[in-house]
């Protein structure tokens, strides 16, 4: 082997200062896991069937077009089918948005803290990460990401309600920024965790992109509809993003077994909304026993709740661990705790008011 071949391929150097995205800590046989804000609840009435029988010719190829399912998304939201594009998670579309939209030299503006990947896939793409800071409340800082922006900026994303704060943005602060940014300017609202919103004063962002061509609206079906582990997400954008967004997915990202899924959560809507409103009263419950254990709490509208711990952070999630309750920690910053079953969340507020006690 010549000296040059025992070198190995050379890779980009850029690749030296991203990080690696970090999933939630698996919880081990007797731990209850919250830290991946997933749906407690087993599939939805029909789902399963619906997958076991997509299984039986999974020797073919997927639907690349995913004509079904985009034709039943188009019918829920009222929109053209043209105006639907799927990803494997709204994480692979909000990757394929970056590479539609920016790369070497060009600027991705976002909250921070926010989604963790939004770095990962601007740097993946060669462009630059802006992050802006939140306010002191936990929220998007709307006015200093207008400040921001500069020539070179050529996307914004805005995290609705935010992961991992939960606060929502309402409707005059949300559209007085859609109407100062440039048109020439994409504004992706990532609205994954959109059914969990009871505040009335926070826009459906499908609402806001109708008369706004800069406009795109991502969801997923990972987080209320239970399908994390099917990964499949989707845009709604006018046209000439859409049609974007699908030369820059990989081609049949999305398997037959997700597509089917989807679908047939879709059509289980109402039993969807009664496990939705159960989540979302158990978040009330425990925010309200937070509260009163002392914590200074933001209002999460999202399917999780975020303790702002600073240096203490790490050793929260390990008693946290260590009484059998993984969450997920941002060291230096916080924790986030999804809002699991009844028992995992008496669990993690029987550790929040020792470690309470002890600060």
């Amino acid at each position: 082997m010549s000296g040059t071949a025992a070198q190995g391929p050379r890779l980009r150097a850029s690749l030296d200062g991203i990080p690696t995205y970090k999933p939630g800590k698996p919880a081990g046989a007797d731990s209850f896991k919250l830290s991946s804000n997933e749906n407690p609840y087993e599939p939805l009435p029909g789902v399963l069937e619906a997958a076991v029988a997509a299984a039986g010719s999974f020797n073919r190829y997927p639907d690349m077009a995913a004509v079904e399912l985009t034709e039943e998304l188009a019918r829920r939201f009222e929109v053209p089918a043209e105006h639907v594009a799927l990803g494997t998670g709204s994480v692979s579309v909000a990757q394929s948005l970056v590479l539609a939209t920016a790369g070497p030299g060009d600027e991705v503006i976002f909250a921070w803290r926010s989604f963790e990947a939004y770095p990962i896939i601007t740097q993946v793409a060669g462009a630059t990460p802006v992050p802006v800071p939140l306010t002191g409340d936990e929220a998007h800082d709307l006015d200093a990401m207008l400040a921001a922006i500069t020539p070179r900026t050529r996307l914004i994303l805005v995290c609705n309600p935010n992961n991992p704060t939960g606060v929502a943005i309402r409707r005059p602060e949300l559209e007085r920024f859609l109407a100062a940014v440039p048109g020439d300017i994409l504004v992706v609202l990532d609205e994954a965790y959109r059914e969990f919103l009871r505040d009335e004063q926070v826009p459906d962002g499908v609402e806001l992109y109708r008369s706004r061509p800069n406009v795109c609206v991502l969801r997923t079906f990972s987080k209320a509809y239970g399908l994390a582990g099917l990964r499949v997400g989707f845009a709604i954008a006018h046209e000439p993003v859409a049609t974007a967004l699908r030369k820059t997915a990989v081609p049949f990202g999305v398997s037959q077994l997700a597509q089917d899924a989807a679908v047939a959560s879709l059509r289980a809507e109402d039993a969807l909304l009664v496990r939705v409103q159960a989540l979302v009263e158990e978040r009330t419950r425990v925010s309200a026993a937070l509260r009163e254990q002392g914590w200074p709490l933001v209002e999460s509208q999202a399917n999780f709740v975020w303790l702002r711990l600073g240096e203490r952070t790490v050793d929260f999630a390990a008693a946290a661990g260590a009484a059998g309750v993984i969450v997920r920690p941002f060291p230096g910053e916080g924790v986030r705790v999804t809002i699991g079953e009844t028992a995992a969340n008496d669990l993690f507020l029987s550790v929040a008011e020792a470690f309470r006690k002890e600060v």
